[in-house]
């Protein structure tokens, strides 16, 4: 049988994390072996402290460059690969998503690829309301979530059944025009080409979750920073995404205030000392706070470690209460199930997993990639989720696009060439 030629005829992969904390670079090559299904193997990996990022938008070109540039570069060295273009993450702009619905009239024929078309034209003349850059959104995601016909649910592939009316379920994500220009500027000016932006949830869950939790239901819940952003799946797909503009910074900054020390020393603090839930032994335990603009390391001052779980509990309990009324207010709170997956590196915390499963009354593990092989131990945990869910999704896009197929994305030309290419990529 002869193999379908690929689009990326190296086998070499990017993706670039640019988040509120650290920007990271991964560049993974593809690796086939006989009687099993290709592999991503990841050769080089570059991380910088974020510069220029605040909630996941840019607010200094400069200095996100600068770090971009450093990371990128760090990952070219070790991987002994230029790389060209890459996937990029995307938590700033805040994204919105919605369901829409198509229906088209198929006077009782068999559904085929004709049919399809008509469904997906008036769906994509839908999304380019949703997403024009005048209205100031821009379209990110178009996902297909089902077919319907004759109001019957549940159809992935139409063609060849016969009805009435075919309808088609498709997931829009927009966000900001201006955040997103500004982040592509950013990449361009490192002379990269950007293959897709890809919402950091979206992300987190391609690299963390098994398929039988994308098919039951989960709610995929990625901590980061500057921001907590939410995944919905179900049935295989995700269904709704969400961001929430609070962070592992915001902790960093209450323990600053609250303590009277430096913002560095906050996150040292909260890294070695915190923990989500307060537990009777912290009244027992002092830890040592240098006081901020004090330049004599003998004035530092002692202080229960409770006193530290005080201010780190509540911002949580908030995070994850804002998370469960976004949830609620979208309906999609029951959509996802009991159980709840969490990833980015605020998920480390010990206490976290229980601190989440008493606030959303959910199932709760840590997640952590799973699909990829080459990962140090220090870059396989929940921080570096998002990084191997872009590599997934570049692959991904990769496999089902023949080598004919431009540029990536929503932001190719023309309506035809997007149905095409978007009826190639999912039958």
């Amino acid at each position: 049988m002869k193999k379908r030629p690929r689009r990326n005829p190296t086998g070499v992969f990017a993706a670039l994390d640019v988040g509120s904390s650290k920007i990271c670079c991964l560049i993974a090559r593809l690796e086939e072996e006989r009687g099993q299904a290709p592999k991503l193997r990841v050769v080089g990996i570059g991380q910088q402290l974020s510069r220029g990022v605040k909630a996941g938008a840019v607010i200094d070109m400069e200095a996100a460059e600068t770090a971009i540039l450093a990371a990128v570069h760090a990952a070219e060295q070790m991987a002994g690969e230029e790389i060209e273009q890459v996937a990029v993450s995307l938590s700033g702009g805040y994204p919105a998503s919605r369901l829409l619905s198509v229906e088209v009239s198929i006077d009782g024929h068999e559904v085929g690829d004709e049919d399809l078309h008509r469904a997906l034209d008036q769906g994509h003349q839908l999304e380019g309301l949703l997403g024009q850059p005048e209205k100031g959104r821009q379209l990110i995601h178009s996902i297909p979530v089902g077919y319907t016909i004759d109001g019957s649910r549940g159809i992935r592939d139409p063609r060849g059944m016969f009805g009435e009316r075919l309808g088609v379920n498709m997931h829009i994500v927009t966000a900001a025009s201006g955040p997103v220009r500004n982040l592509a500027t950013c990449v361009q000016r490192c002379h990269l080409d950007i293959a897709a932006f890809v919402v950091s949830p979206y992300a987190s869950g391609l690299a963390a979750l098994v398929p039988d939790e994308m098919e039951l239901g989960v709610t995929l819940i990625d901590m980061g920073g500057g921001t907590t952003s939410i995944a919905v799946f179900v049935e295989g797909s995700v269904v709704h995404t969400d961001i929430v503009p609070v962070g592992g910074q915001h902790v960093t900054s209450d323990v600053a205030r609250g303590l009277s020390t430096t913002l560095a020393h906050a996150e040292r603090l909260k890294t070695l000392y915190g923990h989500a839930i307060a537990t009777s032994a912290d009244e027992h335990a002092t830890i040592d706070v240098p006081q901020v603009g004090e330049e004599d390391d003998g004035h530092v001052q002692q202080v229960p470690r409770s006193l530290l779980v005080g201010i780190v509990q509540p911002r949580l309990e908030e995070t994850f209460e804002l998370v469960r009324s976004r949830l609620e207010a979208s309906g999609f709170d029951k959509a996802g199930g009991r159980r709840v997956v969490l990833t980015g590196g605020a998920s480390q915390l010990p206490g976290m997993r229980d601190l989440a499963a008493l606030v959303l009354d959910k199932q709760v593990r840590i997640g952590r990639p799973i699909h990829l092989t080459g990962l140090a131990e220090a870059t396989s945990g929940p921080a570096h989720t998002v990084g191997a869910g872009l590599l997934a999704y570049a692959l991904q896009q990769d496999q089902r696009a023949p080598a004919t197929a431009g540029a990536e994305g929503e932001e190719a030309a023309g309506r035809i060439g997007r149905i095409g290419r978007w009826l190639k990529q999912h039958f």
